[in-house]
């Protein structure tokens, strides 16, 4: 039998035979999963050893989750752990698991007008940034970079939006557009280390603030309930969560690097 036959098949009713069938899942993400170049590594790893495909759409946290809502995708790998649990409280699938974690990071240019590099504190360092009005990019696009953005000002007790359209700039796209238009600007933003380590268009910005303990940035993954909507591909859906949180793909997350640095740190054992 060829493929040529497959169209008549399916239009007699006749059931095809294994590898005809289609094993794929949809999986909505973040856009630092994919700008920082993890899924172009482990998930063709995943695809080789359980013969099941991925296509990922990229989009903030939040909009991911919405996907999810809408039972547009079967799993979501995601990091605003309290959007998370409010998604499986609702009912709309889990549970759900750590995968990894990196951390955020506070950029901005190497003449830093704030003078931010000169404490370790996330908080008063937007304290600064505030009080200087210096520029500040922020993704403004419910993604989780965006929501651990927006703790970190209510935690540092600053309110940006008193300084939107001046200083402080929403550009409601993905952490490289942030990037891009941060440099260009000579601002400052947050971004997850491990898409800061894959831009390549930094130009003067740099790394300024980094290793507080309130810039931790985990990430989770769940599946989809299949009670809510009972076309999602449940069961290739847990094989991806199972292999994601097992040690094939743990020791995937671990092997990626970017010059020779860690991007993502895998934690599937790690109570959540």
């Amino acid at each position: 039998m060829t493929r040529r036959w497959l169209p008549a098949l399916l239009l007699c009713g006749i059931a095809l035979p294994a590898w005809a069938q289609d094993r794929s899942i949809t999986l909505a993400s973040t856009t630092s999963t994919e700008q920082s170049g993890l899924f172009g590594h482990v998930l063709p790893i995943f695809a080789r050893d359980t013969g099941i495909t991925v296509r990922v759409v990229a989009l903030g946290t939040g909009q991911a989750l919405d996907v999810g809502r809408r039972g547009d995708a079967d799993a979501l790998l995601v990091h605003d752990q309290a959007a998370e649990e409010r998604f499986v409280a609702e009912g709309h699938g889990g549970p759900r698991r750590q995968v990894m974690y990196n951390d955020f990071v506070l950029v901005g240019p190497g003449t830093d007008p704030a003078h931010i590099a000169e404490t370790h504190d996330v908080a008063a360092a937007l304290l600064r940034i505030a009080a200087a009005r210096a520029p500040f990019i922020s993704r403004g696009d419910r993604s989780g970079t965006h929501a651990a953005e927006l703790r970190l000002w209510q935690q540092a007790g600053a309110d940006p939006v008193t300084g939107r359209g001046q200083w402080y700039r929403e550009v409601g796209q993905g952490m490289g557009p942030a990037l891009n238009t941060a440099a260009a600007q000579n601002a400052y933003a947050l971004t997850d280390r491990g898409t800061w380590l894959a831009f390549r268009n930094r130009q003067d910005l740099r790394i300024l603030v980094a290793g507080d303990t309130r810039l931790l940035n985990q990430y989770g993954v769940l599946a989809v309930s299949p009670q809510r909507h009972p076309h999602v591909k449940a069961a290739e859906a847990q094989a991806f969560i199972g292999w994601i949180t097992g040690p094939a793909g743990q020791a995937a997350i671990a092997g990626y690097r970017i010059h020779g640095e860690q991007l993502f740190f895998p934690n599937a054992g790690s109570p959540g």
